[in-house]
């Protein structure tokens, strides 16, 4: 939960606080945010997939391509790539499709960013170099209901932003 909530807030927060005229700037950017936090951990799906055909060790697809720098570099050059291209459906919601690019860039980068302060290890040049590195704050602490707590303790927390800064208790 928390490579969702992370980006999915700090998002938010930038679009409530520096972002002039929320039109430009759709609360659909803030879902996509969120979701593009569990985006590296696509490696686990592939391993799965990669297991059913074998032997395929966790460790050999886990925290390598998808938990490098080149994951949201790839993303980022997309978002430059289609700067100026229009795109329809995109257009109906208010969106730009370098903004989503830059945005799923921004998501996959704050979950190398939590991987590595938190919990493991990154290969942040992978395939080029295996160098791992992660400060590993919480270690092997985070398992269980510590994870729990700290998700709860996140969400609880930006639920009381919302409520001052939009009222959302309105929708209930």
């Amino acid at each position: 939960m928390t490579h969702v909530l992370i980006p999915l807030i700090l998002v938010e927060l930038w679009r409530d606080y520096f972002v002039k005229g929320k039109r430009n700037f759709p609360l659909h950017y803030v879902l996509i945010a969120g979701l593009a936090g569990l985006l590296p951990d696509i490696d686990i799906l592939v391993y799965w997939l990669l297991n059913g055909f074998g032997s395929v060790g966790l460790h050999e697809v886990h925290r390598t391509f998808t938990h490098s720098l080149f994951f949201p570099l790839a993303f980022l050059i997309l978002g430059f790539v289609f700067w100026r291209v229009r795109c329809g459906w995109l257009g109906r919601h208010k969106m730009e499709l370098r903004c989503v690019f830059l945005i799923i860039a921004f998501g996959c980068f704050v979950h190398l960013l939590l991987d590595f302060l938190l919990c493991g290890f990154i290969m942040p040049f992978y395939p080029i170099s295996e160098w791992a590195i992660g400060l590993n704050i919480f270690g092997g602490v985070l398992e269980g209901t510590l994870v729990s707590g700290l998700d709860a303790v996140i969400l609880a927390a930006w639920l009381v932003h919302e409520e001052f800064k939009h009222k959302i208790s309105g929708f209930f």
